[in-house]
């Protein structure tokens, strides 16, 4: 009797270590390891690509922002976002796409209103814009409703609005674009991008020159 109480006091000690050991190495060294690798090797991915204007953090490179003037770069339609209901302490906006399929008639119409929007919205008094131009991109949401990036195509078109209201030259403007404009990942993934919130940030401090 008095050994199977020993025995069994033996095996609730080594579990109990094994535990103690376990909790440390996986529960504190481990995360502390990654974390303190994260932030020496990859520090502005892993405090979520930040970008930074004026000295403060204006917002993260992955997420796309709405609410632009047009005196800036517009960034792509959000028709798939929805807005908090359940926890209203937040006022949080919620991820998503429209789920529409290409022949909804609903998404549809849509698209063509947003096809005629921007034509207007990007036609000057020199330079009008034609329905053939408008890009995808510029009428149609993302999965997410967040794509933090456009086309060149759809930055390209832009560029005679944004001179024209902030009193700069088109070849101004299709500057600051092409700097702007990334190629695909490694040559071969994903499509060439423009960065809307880069590109608007790099906007304001040419006007501020100006």
């Amino acid at each position: 009797m008095n050994n199977s109480v020993t025995n069994t006091a033996r095996l609730l000690g080594a579990g109990l270590r094994a535990l103690l050991v376990l909790t440390l190495v996986c529960g504190v060294l481990y995360p502390l390891a990654v974390t303190g690798v994260a932030q020496v090797l990859f520090n502005n991915k892993a405090n979520g690509s930040e970008i930074k204007a004026d000295g403060k953090v204006v917002g993260s490179s992955l997420i796309g922002q709405q609410g632009y003037s047009l005196d800036y770069f517009q960034p792509r339609p959000a028709n798939g976002l929805g807005t908090n209901s359940v926890n209203t302490q937040y006022k949080l906006i919620l991820s998503g796409a429209t789920n529409r399929a290409g022949d909804n008639s609903e998404l549809i119409k849509w698209v063509r209103e947003a096809k005629a929007k921007v034509v207007k919205d990007n036609s000057t008094a020199d330079y009008k814009v034609r329905p053939s131009q408008v890009p995808a991109d510029a009428v149609t949401s993302s999965g997410s409703g967040l794509d933090p990036d456009i086309s060149p195509a759809y930055a390209d078109l832009q560029v005679h609005r944004v001179a024209e209201r902030n009193a700069l030259s088109a070849a101004q403007v299709q500057k600051l674009v092409d700097e702007h404009s990334e190629g695909r990942t490694l040559g071969f993934m994903g499509e060439p991008r423009v960065n809307v919130l880069e590109l608007n940030i790099a906007l304001k401090e040419l006007v501020s020159k100006s």
